[in-house]
């Protein structure tokens, strides 16, 4: 019943005249108000109202709310209160709330509890469903890009896993010095046996031996005034470490009540050892609790957070307001376009694009069924992963490879100690290369890589021996004429990796892939030239990853209902390609 009497109410089913038609009378014929609700009209709002109570008093309207927010996005604006004094002010707008007059905290209601990202989706998706129907897309194709957008954190608040790993390495040689303290404490007054307490053994975290290493190494490159070497090992502090500082703390306190040692403070009082021990041990343990935290927050994924807002991670912008490379808090923001609407989009807290592709099609699979044939990026997308699963779903790829510009020089193609320059011939069912001294380089062995919980395969081939080669130079990598004078040639091939890259790069070297390449480039990139230069959102007005995916779906689906209302009224065309230009 509740659910029936909002669409009436809004809608204005079967009613003769409508309301507050005077305010309708001043807008134009073509304003984007009437496309909006035009749209809205054949939505199904079941989800949203789902998440309305029907107890207690009646609120707003949620599909009146949802328009105006949607159509505030359609005009640009992002502000809660900006909404509000248009909803007084603005005849549009007082023509969709039909005289009501919502405050701020009806609208951040709505959005933070009854307006759920799954329902953003949901309504999107229907609208593409629409658009399919009158061949506005097909959801066979997308063009992929993404952009980085500052998020809402403060800018300096940052925690960096190589300061942590290093002040962590210190801790943990504090923390053994503690230890010997503790057990010299208990051998020198007897404690350990009267109390029966045995010695205590220091804790171990693996990978810490690798942070000291690269810590030292950094000290001498200082000297040497050479490039610091990163230190962004995941370390994993687990929790009996800090259970065992406890434990000491624990020991201390009973031999103080069993000796009768009273713990201090104040200015002119001196501290007994036993208690200068208990608290040396308190504020370590806190501050290994404190990293443990902070390695939990960051995951293994990332490298850095704001302290602001813990999913952000540090980024480099291409804004630089202090013009010397200071990276920002950010996220990374995808879409996925079809004839210049927006069909998906994406936030992550990834620097790289290489594990947002995937997301973003299973998206479209569970929205859409296995309706997509094409796809078409730029070479941030090229990773083996991506390629193969593409290729398994039968999914043409159109994704420009990294190395597609160096492809086009003529040291790539007279680089003779890369195997693609290289004859081939097949001995005892086996592949042989042949270098360029006619050498062959026979297949030794295979080697397998593990990355973000993908495998990679390498085939690995050598040359027996390189001695008296003329070429080792040009031929080996680094070649040291003292030092390498015995190394032989040996290059490892993922040949599954370069098989996928060749059949990209043919689709994106076709007629085909030109064009696709040329919509790719006007689409996705007009969209972010218009969303950060003419509308100016540079910065998120939410903080945490899913406030902030839902203030891009909106400010999405408003720029999607202005172009349907562009298409509606011609003001916008399908673009075919690059029109040929009349010569002479």
């Amino acid at each position: 019943m509740l659910t029936v009497n909002y669409y009436n109410d809004f809608f204005e089913i079967g009613q003769q005249k409508i309301n507050f038609s005077f305010y309708e009378l001043s807008l134009p014929d073509d304003d984007p108000v009437y496309t909006l609700k035009k749209v809205m009209e054949d939505l199904d709002f079941s989800g949203l109202l789902a998440n309305c109570s029907d107890k207690g008093r009646t609120g707003y309207n949620p599909i009146m709310m949802y328009a105006v927010i949607t159509y505030a996005n359609m005009r640009g604006i992002r502000s809660i209160d900006r909404i509000v004094d248009l909803c007084e002010r603005d005849i549009a707008f007082i023509w969709l709330t039909q005289g009501r007059k919502p405050k701020r905290d009806a609208f951040y209601e709505f959005k933070s509890k009854k307006l759920t990202s799954d329902i953003l989706d949901d309504l999107n998706y229907q609208f593409m469903r629409r658009l399919q129907k009158e061949g506005f897309v097909t959801l066979k194709e997308l063009f992929i890009d993404v952009t980085k957008i500052e998020a809402n954190a403060n800018r300096y608040t940052f925690v960096w896993r190589g300061s942590i790993n290093y002040h962590l390495a210190g801790l943990l040689d504090s923390i053994d010095k503690l230890y010997s303290d503790y057990n010299s404490f208990l051998q020198d007054n007897g404690f350990g046996e009267k109390y029966e307490l045995g010695n205590a053994q220091m804790f171990v975290i693996d990978g810490i031996d690798k942070v000291r290493d690269v810590i030292e190494k950094n000290r001498k490159r200082k000297i040497t005034k050479h490039k610091k070497l990163s230190n962004n090992r995941i370390i994993e502090i687990d929790n009996c470490s800090p259970l065992e500082m406890l434990k000491l703390q624990k020991n201390l306190m009973a031999i103080a009540d069993g000796e009768g040692i009273v713990f201090v403070n104040g200015k002119g009082k001196r501290k007994p050892k036993l208690q200068q021990l208990y608290e040396e041990l308190e504020h370590c343990g806190q501050r290994l609790m404190s990293y443990k935290e902070c390695f939990e927050i960051m995951g293994k994924d990332r490298n850095s957070y704001s302290k602001t807002d813990l999913e952000a991670t540090f980024m480099r912008m291409k804004e630089d307001h202090m013009l010397n490379g200071q990276l920002k808090p950010a996220y990374n923001v995808q879409i996925a376009v079809e004839n210049y609407f927006i069909v998906h989009s994406y936030v992550s807290n990834d620097r790289t694009d290489y594990n947002t592709l995937i997301p973003v099609l299973e998206k479209h699979k569970k929205a859409f069924g296995e309706v997509l044939e094409e796809v078409t990026a730029d070479s941030g997308y090229c990773s083996e992963k991506n390629l193969l699963y593409l290729k398994e779903n039968k999914i043409d790829s159109y994704i420009k490879l990294q190395d597609h510009e160096k492809r086009k020089t003529r040291a790539y193609s007279k680089d003779i100690g890369k195997y693609y320059n290289m004859k081939t011939t097949v001995f005892d069912d086996e592949q042989v290369y042949i270098c360029h001294d006619d050498r062959e380089l026979r297949h030794i062995n295979t080697e397998k890589k593990e990355q973000n919980g993908y495998t990679q395969t390498y085939e690995v081939y050598g040359c027996s021996d390189c001695s008296g080669c003329e070429h080792k130079s040009k031929c080996l990598y680094k070649y040291n004429p003292d030092k390498d004078i015995d190394k032989n040639k040996v290059m490892k091939i993922n040949e599954v990796w370069e098989e996928l890259r060749e059949k990209s790069h043919a689709n994106i070297q076709s007629e085909k892939g030109i064009l696709k390449r040329q919509i790719r480039s006007i689409q996705t990139e007009g969209h972010f030239g218009d969303i950060k230069e003419n509308e100016d959102f540079r910065r998120f007005n939410y903080r945490t990853s899913d406030k902030v995916y839902k203030e891009f779906m909106l400010f999405a689906i408003g720029r999607n209902i202005n172009k349907y209302h562009r298409f509606l009224y011609a003001k916008l065309k399908k673009f075919e390609g690059k029109l040929q230009e009349k010569t002479a």
